[in-house]
């Protein structure tokens, strides 16, 4: 018997329950419902240190992540996400990118690079692995300017792309800040679980 797919989300928010964390969850759901073992990350809930630009773990050649020095959870979640075949990664746009706390969980994925001393640029370790990725945000502007004036979806999709995942869709939840806890609106929650089951079933 197959093993059954198996689909992470990656949650860098800091708002409980909030537009961001719900629209995770119903992708995941979508997955879910279409027979996929899922998991979240929450990372207001692990440990992950700032990177120090040592660049300890970019010497090494090779496809293998570079090891970092720093001692907490980064590398249990990194193997996490290797293990899945799709990851969902989830962050509202702060100051027109990701909140701070994707934005130190992306940082350490410099392992992914190999970038000795002395190269100008680094070089992506890994080739395609046939995962694929979905990215989540939401943000005070309406859905489509997010796209042109921030730089969170970019970034979600470049974070998801390094360990070698394919972006398959973009969920951006638009004018979130229209009341605290604005309900997750209809077609949002629609797509997202539409997204979740393209995630399980391998499909565009």
């Amino acid at each position: 018997m197959a093993e059954p797919v198996r689909i992470v989300g990656i949650l860098g928010t800091y708002r409980s329950d909030g537009v961001v964390e719900r629209a995770l969850d119903e992708v995941l759901e979508g997955a879910r419902l279409a027979g996929a073992e899922v998991a979240k990350i929450d990372l207001r809930k692990r440990h992950v240190e700032f990177c120090t630009n040592c660049r300890h773990c970019t010497q090494e050649p090779g496809e293998t992540r570079g090891d970092c020095p720093r001692q907490d959870d980064m590398a249990e979640m990194l193997d996490q996400m290797e293990r899945a075949d799709g990851l969902v990664l989830a962050s509202p746009v702060n100051f027109f990118t990701v909140t701070a706390l994707m934005k130190r969980f992306i940082e350490r994925q410099v392992c992914y690079a190999w970038w000795p001393w002395g190269n100008l640029a680094p070089k992506r370790r890994r080739p395609s692995t046939g995962q694929r990725a979905v990215v989540v945000t939401a943000c005070a502007m309406p859905a489509p300017l997010a796209r042109l004036f921030t730089n969170a979806p970019r970034l979600l999709r470049t974070a998801a792309e390094l360990p070698g995942a394919r972006t398959i869709g973009t969920l951006i939840v638009g004018q979130a800040a229209k009341r605290e806890h604005l309900p997750l609106p209809p077609g949002i929650r629609r797509r997202a679980r539409r997204l979740g089951r393209q995630l399980a079933l391998g499909r565009r």
